[in-house]
C-alpha cells in the first residue's frame, strides 16, 4: 500500500474510533472494541472504503501501534486517546520510575505552574523513552520533553495504566513531579 492511503486510512480510524464513532454510525462497546464488519460497512457507506487487507496493514505496520485486533481478529478498537466516553477496561499498573512527555515549547511555563492535565482526552499520555516524546511534541511545534517522576507519584497514590501499545497513562500529573529535560 502506498504511504499516502496507508496514512489517510491510519487517520480516518484515529477520527471515528477516538473522537467521533458516531459521525459514521458506529458505536463504542466495552472496551472500545467495534466488530470489524460493522467498521468497514460504515466507513463504506460513509464514501470511504478499504479492504480487510488494508486495515490488517495499517493496524499491524502503525507506528505507534494505535490500533489493535481482539485475539479472534474480528473487533477493532484504538489503544488510547479517546475523547469520546469509553471505558477501555484498563489495569492499573506500576510504571517505570521515570516517563516523558512531549509537548509544544510554548506549553512548558502553564505546565510548570499548573502541571500536566489531560485537556479533552481520558489521560495524560506518558513515554518510556525522549525520542518518542519528542516524536509527539513536534506535531504541534518545537518539541519540548518533560521527565516525569512516575515512580514517586505512584508511591503518593497516583494511579497509572498502560494500553496495549505501551502508553503510560494518568489522570494528571502535578507541577512537583514534573522537571524540563
Amino acid at each position: 500500500m502506498k504511504d499516502s492511503r496507508f496514512i489517510k486510512i491510519s487517520r480516518y480510524l484515529s477520527k471515528h474510533l477516538r473522537h467521533a464513532p458516531s459521525r459514521i454510525g458506529i458505536q463504542l462497546a466495552t472496551g472500545g472494541w467495534v466488530p470489524v464488519s460493522e467498521l468497514l460497512d460504515a466507513c463504506q457507506k460513509n464514501n470511504f472504503s478499504f479492504q480487510l487487507a488494508e486495515l490488517k496493514e495499517v493496524v499491524a505496520q502503525n507506528d505507534k501501534q494505535r490500533f489493535s485486533f481482539d485475539s479472534t481478529g474480528t473487533l477493532i478498537r484504538a489503544n488510547q486517546g479517546h475523547s469520546v466516553e469509553v471505558d477501555l477496561q484498563l489495569k492499573p499498573a506500576v510504571p517505570p520510575e521515570i516517563l516523558y512527555h512531549g509537548t509544544d515549547s510554548t506549553a512548558v511555563e502553564s505546565i510548570l505552574s499548573q502541571g500536566i492535565r489531560k485537556m479533552s482526552r481520558h489521560h495524560v499520555h506518558l513515554s518510556v523513552n525522549i525520542q518518542t516524546a519528542r516524536q509527539v511534541g513536534a506535531r504541534h511545534g518545537i518539541p519540548a520533553i518533560i521527565t516525569v517522576d512516575a515512580a514517586a507519584m505512584q508511591r503518593d497514590g497516583h494511579t497509572f495504566y498502560c494500553s496495549e501499545n505501551k502508553v503510560w497513562l494518568v489522570d494528571f500529573v502535578p507541577p512537583i513531579y514534573i522537571k524540563i529535560s
